[in-house]
């Protein structure tokens, strides 16, 4: 028995090394495009502190020196990007880390261009080991189903692995990152799939925008989840609840919501008071801070990491 558990053990340290292997591709990936890319040096200073606090509450932990093996490379990211070695110990990530690498790419390839958007996407994954630091689906909103010449607004789910660093950056994503109608949404289910009996921040999103869903490995739209459908009103058949904010849903919305007033003010929001959408934000919080001390997170200050602008 003891040597089948150690067995046990050895092969999932193995497997584990996929989130090494990843994080130093991605990384990497990004640190080129960047080089080539105007204006994106926000996103690598973000993705560096966003895979580090991942890396840390890893099981096993992966430490920035573990992710580079060659030290000339982690001496060279420490002096440019200074501020994510410093602070991923004591600061939580706004949002996962795929969500920059899909900020990058709609820079260097521009909004409009939604197939070579997804195209770059699927092939940086195509290297990359499955389940770790990768996004499996990606959102387009616009604000119109049928003008396609409106702008897009993209999304991806979260590209985190187990439960408890998805339940920190929803949570994070809630608190710090996604306009208030998305979080007050999410908020209203997290983090115990049960809907709260004093907040219903839920909203009907106008039913003429477009908010569609691919999967990127299959490269086949998808329909909204249960919990999507109960979270802004998305139509669907689906059955499923995945994790409310874990889709590419809410990343997508936010951020045409962010962008489109007139979407905004067309969007239907359940009523609540301002005391009891506090009241969320301080459940959300504490939950936040139990799952840290589960996994012996001990070191937060309360703050969320912004990266260094250009």
């Amino acid at each position: 028995m003891a040597d089948q558990e150690l067995n046990r053990q050895e092969e999932f340290l193995i497997t584990q090394q996929g989130f090494r292997e990843n994080a130093y591709k991605i990384i990497m990936k990004m640190n080129d495009w960047s080089n080539m890319t105007p204006g994106s040096k926000h996103l690598v200073d973000e993705i560096l502190h966003s895979i580090f606090f991942l890396g840390k509450i890893n099981e096993p932990s992966f430490p920035p020196n573990e992710i580079f093996s060659d030290d000339d490379i982690l001496e060279a990211l420490m002096e440019k990007y200074p501020r994510p070695f410093q602070f991923y110990l004591t600061e939580l990530p706004r949002r996962s880390p795929f969500s920059c690498v899909l900020d990058m790419i709609v820079l260097r390839e521009n909004p409009e261009n939604e197939e070579q958007i997804k195209q770059s996407l699927q092939e940086l994954i195509r290297d990359l080991a499955p389940q770790f630091l990768v996004s499996s689906i990606i959102c387009i909103s616009q604000k119109s189903n049928t003008d396609q010449n409106s702008k897009r607004y993209y999304g991806v789910s979260m590209s985190t692995n187990g439960p408890n660093p998805g339940k920190i950056v929803i949570a994070a994503s809630c608190l710090s990152k996604w306009d208030e109608y998305v979080s007050g949404a999410v908020m209203t289910y997290y983090p115990k799939k049960k809907k709260k009996e004093y907040f219903d921040g839920t909203i009907k999103v106008p039913g003429n925008i477009r908010c569609e869903a691919f999967s990127l490995s299959r490269d086949e739209q998808m329909s909204p989840c249960k919990s999507c459908h109960n979270l802004f009103g998305l139509n669907t058949q689906e059955t499923k609840e995945w994790p409310y904010g874990n889709c590419a849903e809410p990343e997508s919305l936010s951020n045409l919501l962010k962008n489109e007033e007139e979407v905004k003010n067309t969007t239907h929001v359940h009523e609540y008071s301002a005391e009891n959408r506090q009241r969320a934000e301080r459940e959300v919080r504490k939950d936040l801070q139990a799952v840290l001390r589960t996994i012996h997170f001990n070191t937060w200050t309360g703050e969320f990491y912004n990266p260094e602008s250009e």
